[in-house]
């Protein structure tokens, strides 16, 4: 069951699917369900664009290697967790 994603999990739902040109609806994306690998299918590639993307839409920053990046991108809800704890508006 896909629970009701908050407002910014939405946000960065419609980020990844445009930002990365995934062929997918956002209602299909289970705020809960891993990004990478069996979720979504991203890889390391699609999470340096990922980066770039949230450092350029919320001024936040993702430091490569950084070994918290393993929690962060763990679901939708961690990164929008993560997003709203760091981000410069």
């Amino acid at each position: 069951m896909i629970t009701t994603p908050t407002k910014i999990e939405s946000e960065l739902a419609t980020l990844i699917i445009e930002g990365l040109n995934l062929d997918i609806d956002r209602q299909h994306i289970d705020p809960d369900g891993p990004i990478f690998g069996e979720g979504l299918g991203l890889d390391s590639i699609d999470a340096l664009e990922l980066g770039m993307l949230l450092s350029s839409t919320y001024h936040v920053i993702i430091t490569p290697g950084d070994k918290k990046n393993d929690e962060i991108f763990k679901s939708l809800r961690s990164l929008g967790q993560y997003v709203e704890q760091h981000r410069q508006v």
